[in-house]
């Protein structure tokens, strides 16, 4: 099971008794994910309740998701989103056709699958149709969970996606520790200490990281 970096099975099974129940659906996806070789790309449980609460405080009811694998977190951000506003809407972003096949049937059993958006190609190339189409400023809140590399790239984007106020969310930012080695300079750990520095000195937004899931940088357009 996916869990929030450096947690006790006992602390993790603390927080599950004390956070809201998951969805049947978004219990089924975090189980069946779990026995899957890839199982640790999937987000926590803890970091969807995070995310559905954040997702309340912004009212949100337009939203974008760069990295969707099967489906937790845009499954736990549209149920919210749905609560809100019956026409929100959540543009996911993928390429792979296999882990969004699982995405979609969750999508379905939690009855969210008319909120959600799914475009299959690179992430830079629907975020900059979009932003063609006129849809800049429009979006409440983003989740960017996908290739490290990418990161410089979805963040510009999804600056110019977000209304004021809009949050953007950045998942692995710790890299399980790996970017407190200075002896790391692969590609995936050094794009993500630049994007760490870039945030925190970006004027255009409030920047936080936090421990949360493998880590979580929380920018606020300001």
């Amino acid at each position: 099971m996916s869990t929030s970096l450096g947690l006790s099975p006992e602390v993790v099974r603390y927080l599950a008794q004390a956070n809201p129940p998951e969805h049947p659906a978004l219990a089924r996806c975090r189980e069946e994910t779990s026995r899957l070789p890839m199982a640790r790309m999937q987000i926590s449980a803890e970091q969807g309740a995070f995310m559905q609460v954040l997702a309340r405080m912004l009212n949100a009811k337009r939203a974008f998701e760069i990295g969707v694998f099967t489906g937790y977190s845009s499954t736990a951000v549209a149920l919210t989103m749905k609560e809100i506003d019956a026409s929100a809407r959540l543009l996911a972003c993928d390429i792979s056709e296999e882990w969004t096949a699982k995405a979609r049937d969750y999508w379905r059993e939690a009855q969210v699958e008319d909120a959600i958006e799914l475009v299959l190609a690179p992430a830079a190339e629907t975020l900059d149709a979009r932003i063609a189409a006129g849809e800049g400023g429009r979006y409440d809140l983003g989740f960017i969970d996908a290739d490290k590399t990418g990161y410089d790239s979805y963040y510009e984007r999804g600056l110019q996606l977000l209304r004021k106020g809009g949050v953007m969310l950045f998942d692995n930012v710790l890299w399980s520790g790996k970017v407190a080695d200075p002896a790391d300079t692969s590609a995936d750990t050094s794009a993500l200490r630049a994007l760490a520095q870039k945030a925190r000195a970006d004027t255009r937004v409030h920047a936080a990281m936090t421990n949360i899931g493998d880590g979580l940088l929380i920018c606020v357009k300001r």
